[in-house]
């Protein structure tokens, strides 16, 4: 008989603004649905992929023109990933975007929504405010009325972000992230051994799910 309380632990590196990490959860999200009964825990963890960004992020044009060598760069970087969204059954605004955020704020409120177990209802929300409506995730307001459609009090969280309440602590743990080897996200790490980098598709992490509750049903057996 297997022990139907056992849990294993999915740590999630993630940053808000990477197109990767919103297609690599909307797979994860598809294979947790198929087999309802996973033994996941999941919590998500900062990593800022621009952690120079300006407090007041930048134009968007000019950060990926810059980063990739110019406008054909940026749009040689961005075909996979258009393609990859649209596979996964996404539709992100990238016309719409005018502003890449500095992300250590919505990493703030990441950490602040797992104190209240809504960790996963506001990374959903900051994926689909960015992505989806091409709102800047590192405006105050905005970050604000996330907290406010999840169940937060939004009032708290607008005078913690106006604080530098826990800012040094997510510049920490991302730095903690990259001394243990992580250099770009989505970085999934299950039960804190196996470490399983980027968008897998959701079949693998049905293999994954299934083989991990075959152990432990052998573990309970």
């Amino acid at each position: 008989m297997a022990d139907t309380d056992a849990r294993v632990k999915l740590d999630i590196l993630s940053d808000p603004i990477c197109p990767w990490c919103y297609i690599g959860k909307t797979h994860l999200d598809k294979a947790l649905a198929a087999i309802p009964d996973h033994p996941f825990v999941i919590e998500w963890h900062p990593f800022q992929l621009n952690p120079d960004m300006p407090a007041g992020g930048m134009d968007r044009r000019a950060y990926l023109e810059g980063k990739f060598g110019g406008k054909e760069g940026a749009v040689r970087a961005y075909t996979p990933v258009v393609q990859n969204a649209e596979a996964a059954g996404l539709s992100i605004d990238f016309e719409g975007m005018k502003v890449t955020p500095n992300t250590i704020d919505a990493h703030r409120l990441i950490h602040w929504a797992g104190i209240e177990g809504k960790q996963g209802d506001v990374v959903d929300a900051l994926f689909n405010a960015y992505f989806v409506e091409a709102r800047d995730i590192g405006d105050h307001d905005v970050l604000a009325d996330i907290a406010d459609s999840v169940g937060m009090d939004a009032s708290v969280v607008r005078k913690l972000l106006a604080s530098d309440a826990d800012a040094q602590r997510i510049r920490d743990r991302d730095a903690h992230s990259r001394q243990m080897g992580v250099n770009s996200v989505p970085t999934f790490i299950v039960a804190n051994q196996h470490a399983v980098p980027g968008a897998q598709p959701p079949d693998l992490w049905e293999k994954v799910i299934r083989e991990i509750m075959a152990g432990l049903e052998q573990e309970n057996a």
